[in-house]
């Protein structure tokens, strides 16, 4: 896996935007936010700002208008995002992961069959 920018979680609802929709201007990222957060329109080009100096968004410049697209694609920031996270909170053990979550989560008995799939296909 290359080399992913660290991105903040504030970040990351910004590049969800960007991901579904690029390429997409500032204004647009705006509007998408728009009743999702309380930011002013000078936060997120900030943010925008900060994504395009950690290489994880470029843009083009069409007059003055910047049309911004992703570096980075959203699954391997995820993978990279939830490797971190299985560190950091379980010292790598999947297993203590998955059973916390089976104790605190209501599974339907799909969820369940799901989950038994996903478990039979990797023991293949």
């Amino acid at each position: 896996m290359k080399n992913l920018p660290q991105i903040s979680d504030t970040e990351w609802q910004v590049m969800k935007i960007i991901w579904a929709s690029a390429p997409i201007t500032a204004n647009e990222v705006i509007e998408k936010l728009e009743g999702v957060t309380s930011w002013k329109p000078k936060t997120v080009k900030t943010l925008l700002g900060r994504l395009v100096r950690k290489k994880a968004i470029a843009f083009n410049k069409d007059g003055r208008i910047y049309v911004y697209y992703p570096l980075v694609a959203e699954n391997e920031c995820v993978k990279a995002e939830s490797r971190s996270f299985l560190d950091k909170v379980y010292g790598g053990a999947l297993n203590m992961m998955f059973a916390n979550f089976l104790e605190e989560q209501e599974l339907s008995r799909e969820d369940i069959e799901e989950l038994k799939r996903i478990l039979d296909q990797k023991s293949e």
